[in-house]
């Protein structure tokens, strides 16, 4: 299936496998060295590439601001390009968030909006405000700040003891509710139990509470009820918690909004955001700030103890304001919300055909399902079985990119799969993605 690797000297993450060589891409496409093309049903590395690949003028605006001027340190001054993504951000942005902090990436993002709640409540005069609570089976990050708040089983066992203290909410997923009720006569009691966590910690403890508003790599595209964040964002503001929307994935169109908490008529204290910003065309990541926590920085002359070499790149800069402008012209957001529909409609239609897919769930082109070993159950299958993973690869043999997962159930146990393709799919293009995802379960479930 892919081409044995010589005496390579990158180091991949999964060490048994040999990769294929992709020296293309087009539009949702991907092409490897032997021809063989490839439909990105994953949107790159989850959700990243928002307008597609091979688009001229993302790649005519980076080199364009490359040869005017490539790199100026931000501590000392700034760009052009910079000053107009930051303006154009806070346009496309919900409420009041006007201040934006540019970093490099998604973990850089959710670990900056964390050090900016502590440290306003350090302007404030509240110094035991330290607490981030975030998520179980929620991911916001891949460095040890945004493991310790996140819940990513997987990814962060190993780590634990060098993890700094957090606390966790269950998940809201009503295909599996942690309190074993049922919507909507569980009056959304997943969100009610923040209050209850809040008052073991302390609510003079607690910063701040992270989640996001489409569950992810971990649940596989699970939005949350209508109710839910209203509600989480009553009881933050009833205890003095700041609420930080990670959006890394959902921003930028990707669930047929501008960013997904526009949905329920929800503005978070502060917005951390990657991915779709820049499409995958160069690393880029930002914090998106309300005026009223930067006011507080203000009053007392105070400055933002952060920064990373690369924050508030000038290239990077001009490749988000040119994607930004992309999206808008080529009215992407509603083609997310419009095919993601269609899309989502397709994989239900799968399980119809097959037992093993147990749910499918999602907002615009961010949709999921899971797969269980007993439908009315909802027993999931051994994890040694790794169901996710070999229907990737039957996936990835018929020319689609998935994105599999498992510890849906628990953290450990369940196998799901989701699809974050570019946001300019079509209809035709759907319809491909799931004819191959058909022939791939149909493929795994016949030898289960």
């Amino acid at each position: 299936m892919s081409r044995p690797l010589i005496r390579s000297s990158v180091l991949y993450r999964d060490l048994k496998r040999a990769y294929p060589v992709i020296v293309r891409g087009e539009g949702v496409y991907l092409w490897d060295e032997t021809g063989k093309r490839y439909l990105d049903g994953s949107g790159g590395a989850s959700a990243v590439t928002s307008i597609g690949h091979g688009v001229a003028e993302i790649a005519e605006a980076m080199a364009a601001q490359a040869r005017k001027v490539a790199f100026v340190p931000m501590h000392l001054f700034t760009s052009e390009p910079l000053e107009a993504l930051a303006e154009a951000v806070a346009k496309f942005a919900p409420g009041d968030l006007n201040r934006v902090w540019f970093v490099s990436g998604g973990s850089e993002a959710t670990e900056n909006a964390a050090k900016l709640a502590r440290q306003y409540w350090l302007e404030r005069g509240k110094p035991s405000k330290s607490i981030i609570i975030g998520r179980w089976q929620s991911f916001h990050g891949n460095t040890l700040g945004a493991l310790g708040f996140g819940g990513h089983t997987y990814r962060r066992r190993k780590y634990v003891p060098m993890l700094n203290e957090a606390s966790h909410l269950p998940p809201m997923y009503c295909y599996r509710c942690h309190f074993k009720q049922t919507y909507p006569s569980c009056d959304t009691y997943c969100a009610s139990y923040l209050e209850r966590l809040v008052r073991m910690q302390g609510s003079e403890n607690v910063a701040a509470f992270i989640a996001e508003p489409v569950v992810g790599a971990t649940l596989g595209a699970v939005p949350p009820v209508p109710e839910y964040f209203p509600k989480i964002r009553e009881v933050c503001d009833e205890n003095e918690i700041l609420f930080i929307a990670d959006e890394v994935m959902t921003g930028f169109g990707r669930t047929g909004a501008n960013f997904a908490v526009d949905h329920w008529g929800v503005v978070p204290d502060m917005i951390a955001t990657a991915k779709g910003i820049s499409g995958g065309y160069i690393p880029l990541g930002a914090v998106i700030v309300r005026d009223e926590l930067l006011a507080a920085f203000e009053r007392n002359q105070s400055d933002f103890v952060g920064g990373h070499t690369y924050t508030g790149h000038p290239v990077a800069a001009a490749v988000g304001l040119a994607v930004l402008r992309y999206i808008q012209e080529h009215d992407l957001v509603r083609n997310a919300r419009e095919v993601g529909a269609y899309l989502l409609a397709g994989l239900r239609g799968l399980m119809a055909k097959h037992p093993i897919i147990g749910d499918v769930r999602g907002l615009g082109l961010m949709v999921g399902l899971e797969f269980v070993a007993d439908r009315t159950t909802r027993v999931p299958f051994p994890p040694e079985r790794d169901v996710a993973r070999a229907v990737a690869l039957e996936a990835l043999d018929r020319g689609l990119v998935s994105y599999p997962g498992t510890g849906s159930v628990d953290g450990v146990m369940g196998d799901h799969m989701k699809f974050t393709p570019p946001l300019i799919l079509t209809r035709e293009q759907a319809d491909e993605l799931v004819a191959a995802l058909d022939g791939a379960v149909g493929a795994v479930e016949s030898r289960l």
